[in-house]
């Protein structure tokens, strides 16, 4: 059997483009298939609209995203355009607990600031603020689509050849590698296989040629679909930063809208708070008028510079591991890749990177939380939920 390629790549969102320009940038074969086209309408990584940030309670994260800016900053310069558009970021809500995100920006050496609430209503007349506030200026706005796109372009030019309208139906091995099956029958012989198919990963994994032991590591994937709301600027001439509240009743998160709601207004949602799901196949795009009634009434409580009135709306998909970590981990030769649960878009680059060095086996590199199978024994349990945020 003569291959077709190193590496066939599964599925064109952020994570899948993302791997398929980090192996091919390494000098890699390979093949990026993608069910329709790349940041497909119905996936995770759609629009332009997702927050950039560096907060998080756990180190591991800040310091990935650390890393992840640099992969940014490669693409914006050799692309020319644009992916991170700068607004900077406020963290409140009695819930949050800015001074704990504010020790981990420390140790991480990344720009911050802890603000009163009375000075953080005074630069932020727009938003109703009665707790303490993180500052940090870092933070922006990813156009998620274009970024894709820029990944995929960029695998391009490193020699990735990519076939959108392929939907995979299935793995299979074979004496050299894998036989990776399109659901019309089509089929690529690779010697290695990345499944980066996001929420249509669970009906996928019962098709992959995984060994008991590794399938049974992996924990357990819960696709939501969730609501996004977008609320019209009061004044369109005021800058609006990047939001993260909450309190013991909601968590939400507001961004300024892209180019997809006409930079009109802030995009905002509740966390993971959507319809549960046991794979994409099974996503409507039905707004839930609950969650537009919650979000609402929060515009009307918390963002008085906002009309309390959404102007467009829509859904999107997470892809949730129990602890919201990531899964990156690879066995005989197929890697898998889902970094979601609802926060990350701003990894992509970083993501890659993790995915293409397990994809050639080098798994020491990747965080051993990631690695149900491979790494620490029972990493993922070790790891308590720490509601992460978009």
């Amino acid at each position: 059997m003569t291959l077709d390629s190193q590496y066939v790549v599964i599925g064109a969102g952020l994570a899948g483009a993302a791997t398929a320009w980090q192996l091919a940038k390494a000098g890699h074969e390979v093949t990026l298939v993608e069910r329709t086209r790349p940041a497909a309408a119905d996936g995770s990584s759609h629009g332009s609209a997702r927050i950039f940030r560096y907060p998080y309670a756990d180190l591991l994260y800040t310091e990935l995203v650390v890393r992840a800016r640099a992969g940014f900053d490669e693409l914006e310069a050799g692309s020319g355009r644009q992916l991170i558009t700068p607004t900077g970021e406020l963290d409140f809500g009695s819930v949050r607990n800015p001074r704990a995100l504010a020790a981990v920006l420390e140790v991480a050496g990344v720009d911050h600031e802890l603000i009163s609430a009375e000075v953080a209503q005074q630069r932020f007349p727009q938003l109703a603020i009665d707790t303490e506030a993180l500052w940090h200026p870092g933070a922006g706005v990813i156009d998620a689509e274009t970024t894709v796109n820029v990944m995929v372009e960029a695998a391009v030019a490193a020699g990735a050849r990519v076939l959108t309208s392929w939907p995979v139906d299935g793995v299979t091995a074979t004496t050299s590698g894998y036989t990776v099956l399109a659901a019309d029958g089509r089929s690529l012989d690779p010697e290695r296989v990345v499944v980066a198919a996001g929420g249509w990963l669970p009906t996928l994994l019962d098709r992959l040629p995984l060994h008991d032991g590794f399938r049974a590591s992996l924990p357990p994937l819960e696709i939501s679909q969730e609501n996004a709301f977008h609320f019209p600027y009061a004044d369109p001439d005021q800058a609006w930063p990047t939001l993260i509240y909450e309190d013991p009743e909601i968590l939400t998160y507001a961004l300024p809208g892209g180019r997809d709601a006409q930079f009109r207004g802030m995009k905002l949602a509740e966390f993971n708070a959507g319809r549960k799901m046991a794979s994409a196949v099974d996503q409507d795009g039905t707004i839930d008028p609950a969650a537009r009634d919650r979000a609402v009434a929060y515009v009307k409580r918390h963002l008085p510079g906002l009309v309390p009135e959404p102007y467009a709306e829509t859904t999107c998909l997470f892809t949730n591991t129990p602890t919201e970590a990531f899964v990156i981990d690879s066995v005989d030769g197929i890697t898998i890749v889902s970094a979601c649960s609802g926060h990350g878009a701003k990894f992509a680059p970083v993501t890659g990177e993790l995915a293409a060095a397990a994809a050639t086996g080098d798994l020491a590199a990747v965080p051993a939380v990631f690695r149900p199978a491979t790494g620490e024994s029972a990493g993922f349990a070790a790891r308590a939920n720490s509601r992460r945020v978009n």
